[in-house]
Formats: structure tokens, C-alpha cells, sequence
């Protein structure tokens, strides 16, 4: 079975957002018709404690803060269509840019479980960032078996560094990923 993965799709990251990624926004309409294409549709969801490690001093700006507007997913996303939203980022003192570990790998969140227990074995991923969060939830699912897509027309990236975003495309498909012309 293939699933439609949204990755991080929150106020937050939203041009207007704390962390705001360029286009990110225009992306909306695009998910929301892929979601019919799909039987099962999970998101990813950046949920931070307040003073996660994660903010400032050369790191993150505050983003995505559990119960804040900026954590909530973007207003006009089709979220009743959501069949499982798996939160990540909890832990106060590790980051989670993957949404099945922690960027130590100390923890996994459930999403690996759920997926396997519905009988997943494809994902198309979709959302922001395509150099951090989607990249990263891309190479943990191939590195667990599931057979990647990521559709270039529905991913946007930080581009923190010129070429990053380029640099990540090229990473997931070395690691085996797929880049989707058509679901």
C-alpha cells in the first residue's frame, strides 16, 4: 500500500512564519488534491516544548511551539483527510527533523508502527523543508525498507546555503529514493 506523507506543513514554516520557507504557501492547493489520489494520508508535525535546545543561539528561531498559532497546520490544508498526524521534535533536548527518529536516533516516534501495521510499504512524500525535514524523513524511511517518492512539485526548501536544496535532492536519490513525475 502507498501512503501520501505531509511533512510539516504549519503556520510556522509559511513565508510569514518564524521559520519561513519562500513558496511554501503555494503548495496547499497542490496537497490538497494529491490527498484524494491516496487511501492513507499522514502528516508530520513540528511540536516543540517551549525553550526547546533546538531555539537560538545559532540554531532554530522559536517555531512551532506546542499549542501556538505557528504549530498548527496551515489554514486551507485539508486536515479532515489527515488519517494519522504523527508529532515530532518533543524531546526538549533533541531536535527531530525525521519524522520516524530523533536526530540522535536515541528515540523513534510511532510513525514506523503505524505505517507497517496498515500494510505501507511505498511513500509519496510531500511538504517543507526539502533540505531538513523532508530530506531527513526521506532517508530514515529508506534506510526501514519503505520504497520512497518525493514529488518536486509539492516540496520547498530552507536554503539556508546556496545549492542546499539541490545537494539534498541528490542525497535522497543516491540513498535509493524516487523523484515522482505523476502519482
Amino acid at each position: 500500500m502507498k501512503a501520501l506523507l505531509i511533512v510539516d506543513m504549519q503556520n510556522d514554516f509559511m513565508p510569514s512564519g518564524s521559520l519561513g520557507v519562500e513558496g511554501a504557501h503555494h503548495l496547499v492547493e497542490y496537497i490538497n488534491g494529491l490527498m484524494d489520489t491516496f487511501d492513507l494520508v499522514v502528516a508530520t508535525q513540528d511540536y516543540h516544548p517551549e525553550g526547546h535546545s533546538s531555539f537560538g543561539q545559532g540554531g532554530w528561531p522559536v517555531h512551532c511551539v506546542q499549542g501556538s498559532h505557528g504549530a498548527e497546520f496551515v489554514s486551507g490544508l485539508n486536515c479532515d483527510r489527515f488519517d494519522y498526524v504523527v508529532q515530532k521534535g518533543l524531546n526538549p533536548e533533541i531536535d527531530s527533523y525525521s519524522a520516524f527518529f530523533d536526530n540522535a536516533k536515541q528515540h523513534k516516534t510511532p510513525l514506523d508502527a503505524y505505517l507497517k501495521e496498515k500494510g505501507v510499504d511505498e511513500i509519496y512524500v510531500v511538504g517543507v523543508a526539502t533540505d531538513y525535514c523532508v530530506k531527513f524523513t526521506v532517508l530514515d524511511a529508506l534506510e526501514l525498507g519503505y520504497s520512497v517518492e518525493v514529488d518536486l512539485k509539492a516540496v520547498r526548501g530552507v536554503e539556508l546555503q546556496l545549492g542546499d536544496v539541490e545537494r539534498a535532492i541528490e542525497e535522497m536519490v543516491s540513498a535509493g529514493g524516487k523523484i515522482a513525475v505523476e502519482v
